[in-house]
């Protein structure tokens, strides 16, 4: 029996709860479904996953600035940011084996199981991709070991640049810290699994989330005007 008869069909839409969305101003929702759902979409659907791994932070930039939450991201070979993760065949790979297989390339130590699975979205454009977002939290210790790992795995200065933490906070100037990072150039679905992964996890309050990326769409400062404000 195959893996998709084998799971049955699918409940009436009426018993399902409804999907979280993001809903934050500025950043264009897309279209959310379970991961069953995900799993019964025909052969002409691709699938990627990607993984967020993430730790309490207890530091203070400046001595009074919380860090809240160490988050990983990647600097990737085009100059985009994005998440570890690449796209995963389903003729030979369950979705999980197929991310840790990417994972090991490019981060070497860590595995993720479906307990870590976070959602599933239907990207725009006119390719037919369906994007898994995966989530793992760990102790502030084990994170550093991941990054020290990345520094020597396969990927490391071909096409993964380096780890990047993602600043939580927003500073006194309104743009220092998240907004300014959320400026930067994302790769896919990459800033929207960021911001959704935050506001799901609880990581940051839903309304500093829609100031920061308001922020962005303000005219910018110049570099004399930052370099006059550090903190």
């Amino acid at each position: 029996v195959g893996t998709m008869a084998a799971m049955g069909p699918l409940p009436a839409m009426s018993t399902l709860p409804p999907l979280p969305t993001l809903g934050v101003p500025g950043v264009p929702e897309l279209k959310p479904l379970t991961r069953y759902e995900a799993m019964r979409l025909g052969p002409g659907w691709s699938h990627s996953c990607h993984a967020m791994l993430y730790a309490p932070n207890p530091g203070m930039l400046f001595g009074r600035i919380p860090l809240r939450y160490a988050v990983l991201m990647q600097m990737r070979f085009d100059g985009l940011l994005g998440f570890p993760g690449g796209f995963v065949d389903r003729r030979y790979w369950s979705l999980e084996d197929g991310l840790n297989r990417v994972l090991g390339l490019g981060l070497g130590c860590v595995r993720l199981t479906e307990a870590d699975y976070l959602c599933s979205h239907l990207t725009e454009g006119p390719h037919r991709v369906v994007a898994h977002f995966y989530a793992r939290q760990l102790t502030l210790e084990e994170l550093h070991t991941i990054e020290i790992s990345a520094v020597h795995s396969r990927d490391h200065g071909m096409e993964v640049m380096g780890m990047v933490r993602v600043p939580l906070y927003t500073q006194k100037d309104r743009m220092g810290g998240l907004p300014n990072f959320l400026a930067n150039a994302f790769v896919g679905t990459a800033k929207f699994q960021l911001l959704f992964a935050l506001k799901i996890l609880n990581m940051v309050p839903e309304e500093k989330l829609a100031e920061a990326v308001a922020a962005t769409q303000r005219p910018k400062k110049s570099a004399i005007d930052h370099a006059g404000g550090a903190a």
